[in-house]
């Protein structure tokens, strides 16, 4: 007879005596030693099967390979996989494709996909082609850091010729460190990319939070680079990917020594499954070139180079990531004690000095803090899946094309008060509201004595690898061998479990069999036990004593790196002390080139102030009030698409991203002569055109809510721009068809119908859905563009009623920029 499955919080009645407690506890301490030892031989017999394979991942979704990365003529060892939908989620070939790239940094490949709630799976649900990046365990012998970006570069460009009906670029999600590697692509290729996600991944290595984040501390107590170097020629020319695994165990030794393991001990009946799904991608330890794992740790690691354009390739190009042109979000967490947000953002003020600065290199930068969520629950949690992850998804074009500057993504709870909640998708509503570059400051907390301090560590990190590469090295190598190389990896402390813990030990295979009787007559016992409530009082205990340790560790540490690399003499021993008052890492200027093509711009920009149509004076109306209003919402965005679907809109989407950034330009460049101008926009129109565009902009507007006091008074400036071209257009209008001239009766009869009517569609609007605006709006208004606030056929309509000389330039001279 099957047993029913147990629960150990369901309430039971407590033993008659302790002496039967007391044999309860023992019978179910014995069976779950047993079952537990059962679940790590299974962990050791699927390492085994897992790293058999020819490519090895943890996806939970079939895919393909597309291209071989070891075919190229720089070979590596990555390879382009596509994602085949299931049978149930259809794809839309027009929506852009995702590209994700997991972490070389120990771990095998999958974590992005390793879950049906996980980047991968939203993006799928979501209607868009996905794509993976994924690596093999062995690298190439000749592969290096710039191999793998021109890789990344290649697979974008089979993925966009794969894709030629898509509306934009693809999307490139990084995760870690395949973060701060598809920055450094994208800065060499911006062409290739579309949004770019990056998801806990380091930029600034220097950064961080005093008395929180001590990783970044070891190298300076190490010594420097040449540990690494010698741990590359200890296997032989290959970098043990354990060794940062270890790095990360290392963090958080309650977890590693006590949690993780206690957790499955309790709980084993249960949590059997759940423990083997993950140990499959945390003991898929990987291999790193030396000459990779080298340059990661000296220009990135200690040198901090990446942050502060200090990276050229080996043809001279150099890593600049202020020429990264599409938007680049930023996801990072407070609880994350690998990726802390000081890491995640520093570039921003390490890069720029001024708000001003980022809007010159025309970037948009959008960043969210998570309050808790850990390292790996940012790319695992289903929780964070279900919430960050699907917002950036479900509104990616809405990012796309919102104007340079700097945003903070904020994701509210939708209630049954929220206004036009049927316009937000899921169960959340997103932001962007503006931020300025001080704002970011304050969550860096950037201290200069600190940074002096790093620079020595990097200093001295060159001076200890030259003299180990002189004096130590010709010796280690000479005694190293195929052989020891690979006993020193099998043997490594992490490796070590997986390899004898397994059905391979004969001392090992017999505990199925055990386990399996163990199973047949399990006896748990409940919580309301006496010894079991004691084992989870002395667990508590363990827990909190190795955490007051870790606390002592981490502030000693912090204390001797302070001490050791603040110390004057240590400084001037590493060449700081010529160098007093002068900044030990100063931003990046900004080129006699970039300056002359923005000033060339600018005038371009301005020359075009008076050209275009309705479509042109919508968007400068829509920007205009939400800039007072100081944030983008999806709501409005939502508003417009379904506005563009039932038009049947035949302007491309990139089209309109481009007209829509002109017009940000020119209201950054002269925002009173893009106002000025409005009215001669305006004046090609017929008074229906522009009476239904600015009712149409003005549902969109108000689609969040009530606009604030700034904001309404800014709407307020442009309906009398746009009332006062609607009764000339209705005075031309009646002018044009009576055949003689209009008596002044007329006149003013035409003049207060036109003011009467463009009033009219300014009333303030009762709560309303997407649906009861959209049938409110005329046709000729309703044929908006996606996440635009104009109308592609208006913006058609008005550019053959323009004068050539008003016409809008065309798309090839549009696109020079």
């Amino acid at each position: 007879m099957a047993k029913p499955a147990y629960d150990r919080n369901a309430p039971a009645s407590v033993p008659a005596t302790p002496w039967t407690a007391a044999y309860d506890y023992a019978i179910d301490t014995l069976q779950r030693s047993v079952l537990y030892a059962d679940v790590m031989r299974q962990r050791g017999n699927q390492y085994h099967r897992h790293m058999a394979k020819r490519h090895p991942n943890v996806l939970s979704m079939k895919s393909e390979l597309i291209l071989d990365g070891r075919e190229l003529n720089r070979p590596v060892n990555y390879g382009l996989l596509r994602i085949l939908p299931p049978a149930d989620v259809p794809v839309d070939p027009q929506k852009r494709p995702f590209l994700v790239v997991d972490p070389r940094a120990g771990h095998g490949p999958g974590i992005g996909g390793f879950k049906p709630e996980s980047e991968i799976g939203v993006a799928l649900r979501a209607g868009h082609p996905c794509y993976f990046a994924s690596f093999l365990p062995q690298p190439t012998n000749t592969q290096t850091v710039e191999d793998v970006m021109r890789a990344e570069a290649r697979f974008l460009e089979e993925i966009i010729a794969r894709h030629p009906e898509s509306e934009g670029k693809p999307v490139v999600i990084g995760n870690c460190q395949a973060g701060w590697q598809i920055m450094m692509t994208a800065a060499m290729r911006p062409e290739l990319f579309g949004p770019i996600i990056v998801a806990g991944a380091p930029l600034s290595y220097w950064a961080g939070w005093r008395g929180m984040n001590p990783m970044r501390y070891s190298g300076g107590l190490l010594g420097g680079s040449w540990l690494t170097e010698m741990a590359s020629d200890l296997g032989q020319g290959r970098f043990d990917g354990a060794w940062l695994v270890q790095n990360f165990e290392n963090l958080n030794p309650a977890n590693t020594l006590w949690s993780k393991q206690y957790n499955l001990y309790a709980r084993v009946d249960t949590e059997a499954d759940r423990y083997l799904d993950f140990e499959r991608w945390w003991g898929g330890h990987v291999f790193l070139n030396a000459p990779e794992i080298q340059y990661i740790v000296d220009n990135l690691f200690i040198g901090n180079r990446l942050a502060t354009a200090g990276l050229v390739t080996s043809d001279g190009i150099r890593i600049d990531l202020r020429n990264i042109r599409s938007p680049i979000i930023v996801f990072c967490s407070k609880g994350d004690n690998i990726t802390p947000p000081p890491q995640a953002l520093g570039w921003i003020p390490d890069l720029y000095q001024d708000d001003a600065e980022v809007l010159a290199h025309g970037q948009t930068i959008v960043y969210a803090v998570h309050e808790s969520i850990g390292h790996l629950g940012i790319f695992v949690s289903g929780a964070v899946a279900r919430k960050e992850h699907q917002e950036f998804t479900a509104n990616i074009d809405l990012i796309d094309v919102l104007p340079a500057g700097i945003y903070q993504a904020e994701i509210t709870d939708k209630t049954p008060d929220t206004l036009n909640a049927d316009l937000a998708e899921g169960d959340y509503v997103v932001s962007f509201a503006r931020r300025k570059l001080d704002d970011v400051r304050a969550i860096v907390q950037r201290n200069e004595e600190d940074d002096r301090r790093f620079a020595a560590v990097a200093r001295i990190s060159d001076i200890n690898l030259g003299l180990y590469r002189s004096f130590v090295q010709p010796w280690v190598r000479a005694a190293v061998t195929p052989q020891s190389a690979e006993w020193m990896q099998r043997m490594h402390p992490l490796r070590l479990p997986y390899e004898l813990i397994s059905d391979t030990n004969p001392w090992i295979a017999p505990i199925a069999q055990v386990a399996d009787r163990a199973r047949e007559h399990r006896r748990p016992t409940d919580s309301t036990n006496p010894f079991v409530m004691m084992e989870r009082m002395v667990s508590r205990n363990i827990v909190t004593g190795l955490n007051m340790w870790q606390e002592l560790r981490d502030a000693a540490g912090e204390q001797l790196f302070m001490n050791i690399y603040g110390s004057p003499l240590v400084q001037d021993w590493a060449g700081l002390g010529a160098k007093k008052g002068v900044a030990p890492r100063n931003h990046p200027g900004v080129s006699p080139e970039h300056r002359a093509f923005m000033e060339q711009r600018a005038n371009e920009l301005r020359s075009q102030l008076d050209q275009g149509g309705v479509s042109e004076a919508a968007i400068r109306m829509m920007l205009y009030v939400s800039s007072a209003e100081g944030s983008f919402d999806e709501r409005s965005f939502a508003m417009l698409r379904k506005l563009r679907a039932d038009s049947d809109s035949d302007l491309a989407l990139q089209e309109f991203k481009d007209l829509a950034r002109d017009q940000a330009l020119m209201m950054r460049l002269d925002r009173q002569g893009a106002l000025q101008a409005m009215p001669q926009l305006l004046e090609g129109a017929s008074a229906d055109e522009i009476r239904n565009a600015f009712g149409t902009m003005r549902n969109v507007l108000e689609a969040t809510g009530p606009l604030s006091e700034r904001a309404r008074a800014c709407l307020d400036e442009v309906e009398a721009i746009f009332r006062e071209a609607a009764q000339q257009a209705l005075a031309r209008e009646k002018k044009a068809v009576e055949p003689k001239p209009a008596s002044k009766t007329v006149a003013k009869r035409a003049a207060k119908t036109a003011a009467k009517s463009i009033t009219s569609t300014t009333a303030p609007p009762t709560k309303r859905t997407a649906k009861s605006v959209a049938a409110a709006a005329p046709q000729a208004a309703t044929e908006s563009v996606d996440t635009a606030p104009a109308s592609a056929s208006t913006a058609k309509r008005a550019s053959t009623r323009a004068t050539p000389s008003r016409r809008r330039p065309a798309a090839s001279k549009r696109s020079s920029k």
